[in-house]
């Protein structure tokens, strides 16, 4: 159970405060309701572009780090398909610095020439490293155009090519900013060792006078059901031939979602799971093989990934993988392998309330979700998950016409 107070200020900025006196630690998560989806096709990885952009300085602090460093600061910041995320955890004597140097970013990031070019460039050879020069880099760059062709889902977070971030200009950035970094579109958590009444003052004083913001209807446009199956392959320089599977799935908010994520679980989580000891150990057709998904806000993705071992035919191994997930569409999961999940699950959830930083994050996601207090019946939700709404989510998931299916063929070495 994460305790937790809240409030809201006349500009929007929505507080959530957890205390905790066993720490002389504390954090401040801000959590933007803005990620890679709400990008201008034309215009994409700008949510990521400015994740590095609110590191370069403000108007009045034009070192973010070097004022944190000094009272024992560290910070970071991650972007996904649907939000953008930034933590300061610092020792709860020295909270305040942290508010001064979140609201100042929020009210007067600098805009400068210098910092977008600098910019610009480490996110152009972030693309070039991870995304172009690496093994299986550019999946999600091939993948997500063949899962999503409507939704912008259908571009990673860093964008569609180099180009868009090579030609963003001043005035694209500074409208981004404008629309998407404001209070009304932001949820605050301040967690550790404090009191909810310094709290309030402090994000009176130092949140308090910045504008609300406009205030905009987001309308993206949905993904429809998915009636074929898509596939595509690539000769590529990795060291073995891989094979990804995906199928379209509801989004977070999704009464189905618990029973999908457990469904994932079984077959991939551990030396236990079924795709493991099944295709990997016993029938010896993968190196190694995962289940995961995305757990999008909005429609997401399931997926099945698995490297076959060198000798094995990528098209048994694929029929390998079709059959084993079948099993789970006609046979209902025995009650000890369910059980075991949910254990799997449950210790989870509660190793995640050890952590502040965690706790904070949570109780910020949920918050955008529905509300930071669903955080505590979450646990609850898997629990009641039952093996015939797992055989059902199964049936509906596990389709051919609901599949793409990229292969990565390795190079004949020469």
């Amino acid at each position: 159970m994460v305790k937790f107070n809240r409030f809201t200020l006349s500009n929007g900025l929505r507080v959530i405060v957890h205390e905790d006196n066993t720490t002389p630690m504390a954090v401040l998560n801000i959590l933007y309701d803005v990620g890679s989806r709400d990008e201008d096709p034309e215009r994409t990885g700008f949510a990521h572009l400015f994740e590095h952009l609110m590191f370069g300085g403000s108007v009045n602090i034009p070192s973010y780090d070097e004022p944190l460093q000094r009272v024992g600061g560290e910070n970071n910041a991650f972007t996904s398909n649907d939000i953008t995320n930034y933590y300061i955890t610092l020792p709860a004597a020295n909270l305040e610095t942290a508010f001064w140097l979140e609201s100042d970013r929020m009210l007067s990031l600098a805009f400068s020439e210098k910092s977008l070019e600098v910019q610009r460039n480490v996110v152009i050879e972030e693309f070039k490293q991870r995304y172009l020069n690496q093994p299986y880099g550019d999946v999600w760059l091939r993948l997500r155009p063949m899962v999503y062709k409507n939704h912008s889902y259908r571009w990673d977070t860093i964008g569609k090519n180099i180009e868009h971030i090579a030609e963003a200009s001043m005035e694209d950035v500074k409208a981004f900013f404008k629309k998407h970094y404001n209070p009304q579109n932001a949820i605050m958590v301040v967690g550790g060792n404090i009191k909810t009444e310094d709290v309030k003052l402090m994000a009176e004083k130092w949140f308090g006078p910045i504008p609300a913001g406009e205030k905009y209807n987001r309308n993206l446009q949905q993904e429809p059901e998915q009636h074929d199956e898509r596939r595509d392959s690539v000769t590529a320089k990795v060291p073995l031939n891989d094979i990804y599977v995906a199928l379209q799935m509801p989004g977070r908010r999704s009464g189905e979602f618990h029973a999908i994520e457990l469904l994932g679980d079984i077959l991939s989580r551990g030396k236990s799971s079924r795709l493991y000891k099944a295709l990997v150990k016993e029938q010896q057709f993968f190196s190694e093989i995962h289940a995961y998904m995305t757990g999008s806000l909005d429609k997401g993705m399931f997926v099945i990934e698995g490297k076959p071992l060198t000798g094995v035919a990528v098209e048994d191994a694929e029929a390998a993988i079709w059959q084993e997930i079948e099993k789970l569409k006609t046979e209902e999961v025995p009650a000890d392998e369910l059980d075991k999940v949910k254990n799997k699950m449950e210790s989870t959830m509660v190793f995640s309330e050890m952590s502040l930083l965690d706790k904070a994050m949570n109780l910020a996601y949920f918050e955008l979700l529905s509300d930071a207090e669903d955080l505590n019946s979450e646990t609850g939700r898997f629990l009641a998950v039952t093996a015939a709404q797992v055989k059902e989510q199964a049936n509906k998931l596990f389709r051919k016409d609901n599949s793409s299916t990229l292969i990565y063929y390795a190079e004949a070495n020469d």
